[in-house]
C-alpha cells in the first residue's frame, strides 16, 4: 500500500487484498491538530465507491 501523502486522482492501490482507484482526494491541514487526507476511492472489481479519511 502507498502512503496517504502519495494519493492522486487515478492512482491505484491495494488494501485488504482488493484493488482500489482514487476518484477524489483532499489534503486537509486544520489550524489545530494533525493533517489528514480525505479520500474517495472506487473498488476496481465491484465498482463501489467508498469515502475514508487517512492520516499521512
Amino acid at each position: 500500500m502507498i502512503s496517504a501523502g502519495e494519493f492522486r486522482n487515478g492512482v491505484s492501490f491495494e488494501m485488504d487484498g482488493q484493488v482500489f482507484q482514487v476518484v477524489e482526494f483532499q489534503h486537509v491541514k486544520p489550524g489545530k491538530g494533525s493533517a489528514f487526507v480525505r479520500t474517495k476511492y472506487r473498488n476496481v472489481k465491484t465498482g463501489s465507491v467508498v469515502e475514508r479519511t487517512f492520516n499521512p
